[in-house]
């Protein structure tokens, strides 16, 4: 590991690592990508006021059951309807799960989309991957997550990243391919910065804003001196392309772990416990505090992953039986905690006036099965389930597409992966035929061809 105390060099078995680069410049200079705004912007790809929004995408791994929550089937036969009623909501377009009483109440602000599917394999990481980077991975191609992409195409605004993920980066999922949350074939330069850290303990603390153990003999108020210090001591690296890149993006990793803008917008203390209390004081809560926190102060993107794997905890992957949840389960400890947090951001943004420029989208992998399995619970389905969006231009209290008499298939205006991934893009004012740099330099439009937005949603 390289230290800024003295002489020396990074050697590795398998390149850098993330400590490794914040230690030594890890993220995109800020400022690194305005030329490419510019072009991007003289050649009509990027829409100037649009681009300045910002989104939050709230992943909920393990994927919800469409039939329990959002596109409920009363008139079905039991096995289908499950054991859940609708109730009204205070808008007239749709009815919500009475499991989730917050959302009768903001229905106005939220759109449904009940008619996503996809083709692949009912396993969560195909899921994962197509719906945070439009594509599945295939022949050896890692598309890049939709948030890095837009820090790539749009820049940063602050000292802060431009794509954070809460609480931590999505873990076992039952596969081994990737989940779709990096950068791809952009690079690890263009990584999210990935907070790994509870924002719910009392302790909490983000570890990469803290100076490593290294920089304790060195001031950190003495910048200049520091920086003299690093630039003395690697120059037995420097030759490589990997010193080269870390040059160039030294700036922003320091300036990340000494801004006092970074520490402050991490800083959850500043909010009244009354407003905390309101998201709810578990990790999911206070993560999507602390995303409205980030978007406030300048981050394009924050990624909040509901749950980190759906092993050995309680999540939406109710299959019904041990080690994965009951209906129970998520009538008794998901449903409740996603159903306050949710809606304490929404109506945050709102009264801030901040919810008309952050898109805040939910979605999953796939939805569950139609039929309630022997167990109780409801088991992968990726033929229709439903997402939802709200603000970033997004007219609230909509219903858009169908699904059938039981929930199975889309009956109207199916959707696919490409075409949410093209929704946000939408929203952030980038140009769906923009290309991205690919493998080999082979150019890679942001979403295939053909790949269109839900503009029902922007109607």
């Amino acid at each position: 590991m390289f230290k800024f105390s003295g002489d020396g060099s990074i050697t590795t078995c398998d390149g850098v690592t993330r400590r490794d680069f914040l230690q030594v410049g890890m993220l995109g200079a800020l400022g690194l990508t305005l030329p490419r705004f510019q072009a991007l912007k003289a050649a009509g790809k990027v829409d100037s006021k649009k681009s300045q929004r910002a989104c939050i995408m709230i992943f909920n791994l393990g994927a919800p059951s469409q039939l329990d929550l959002w596109d409920m089937k009363p008139d079905a036969p039991s096995e289908i309807r499950g054991p859940f009623k609708p109730i009204r909501t205070n808008n007239d377009a749709f009815q919500v799960s009475e499991i989730l009483p917050m959302h009768a109440k903001i229905a106005d602000k939220f759109s449904l989309v009940r008619s996503c599917y996809h083709n692949a394999a009912a396993v969560h990481d195909t899921g994962h991957q197509m719906m945070q980077t439009g594509r599945l991975f295939t022949g050896g191609v890692n598309t890049p997550h939709v948030g890095c992409a837009a820090e790539f195409l749009l820049g940063r605004r602050s000292d802060l990243p431009a794509h954070v993920i809460l609480p931590e980066t999505m873990g076992p999922t039952g596969g081994n391919m990737p989940h779709g949350q990096d950068a791809g074939f952009l690079g690890k330069a263009y990584d999210p910065f990935v907070l790994n850290s509870d924002p719910s303990t009392a302790d909490f603390k983000v570890p990469d804003l803290l100076p490593p153990k290294e920089i304790g003999e060195v001031r950190l108020e003495r910048r200049r001196q520091m920086r003299e210090l690093v630039d003395s001591s690697v120059k037995n690296f420097e030759s490589s392309e990997q010193a080269k890149l870390m040059d160039s993006n030294f700036a922003s990793a320091y300036r990340i772990m000494t801004s006092s803008q970074a520490r402050e917008a991490f800083d959850l203390t500043k909010e009244p416990m009354k407003v905390r209390e309101r998201y709810g004081l578990n990790r999911f809560g206070q993560s999507c505090l602390l995303a409205r926190r980030l978007v406030e102060r300048g981050v394009r993107m924050v990624t909040v992953n509901t749950f980190i794997t759906v092993f050995g905890e309680i999540t939406w992957d109710i299959h019904g039986s041990k080690p994965f949840t009951s209906i129970e389960g998520m009538r008794d400890i998901v449903a409740p905690m996603y159903d306050q947090g949710y809606t304490a951001l929404i109506e945050d943004l709102f009264q801030r006036g901040m919810l008309d420029d952050t898109m805040v989208t939910c979605l999953a992998e796939f939805g569950r099965t139609p039929k309630v399995n022997p167990a109780g619970g409801r088991d992968h389905w990726p033929n229709c389930w439903t997402v939802n969006f709200a603000g970033g231009g997004v007219k609230g209290g909509q219903v858009i597409g169908k699904s059938d008499e039981i929930g199975a298939y889309p009956a109207e205006r199916p959707v696919d992966p490409g075409e949410i991934v093209a929704t946000i893009y939408e929203s952030l004012g980038i140009d769906l035929h923009t290309e991205l740099p690919g493998p080999q330099g082979r150019p890679y439009p942001v979403v295939d061809f053909g790949k269109q937005s839900i503009k029902e949603l922007f109607a």
